[in-house]
């Protein structure tokens, strides 16, 4: 999607804080974060939310994401553990129409979220 601020992100159109990258997806920095590490892990592809996800090719993208989200919290010293938050629609918090997975770390993160 032409317009999608995340799109140029992934794809380096736009600079960024970038933390990981292969063909598939992006990680880079949030730019207002929530706690000391707070990475966002985009697809490279545009997909508007986790209600999008279909078919085997985006089953198989959708594994690949969390298994390097993994290897991105260790790599981040995410050691006493993280979070991975993942809005989707309105009523759910996604304010970019692109799915993406937040993690967050280094602080305690207390539930319910306050």
């Amino acid at each position: 999607m032409s317009d999608c601020i995340f799109c140029k992100l992934a794809n380096g159109e736009i600079p960024t804080d970038m933390v990981y990258e292969d063909d598939k997806i992006a990680c880079f920095r949030d730019a207002a974060p929530q706690a000391p590490v707070h990475c966002l892990i985009v697809p490279k592809v545009h997909i508007q939310s986790l209600n999008e996800l279909a078919g085997d090719e985006q089953f198989e993208l959708a594994g690949h994401i969390l298994f390097k989200i993994k290897e991105i919290a260790a790599q981040e010293g995410l050691e006493n553990g993280y979070r991975v938050v993942v809005n989707t629609g309105a009523d759910g918090g996604q304010t970019v129409p692109h799915l993406h997975f937040h993690l967050l770390g280094k602080r305690f993160m207390q539930w319910p979220p306050g």
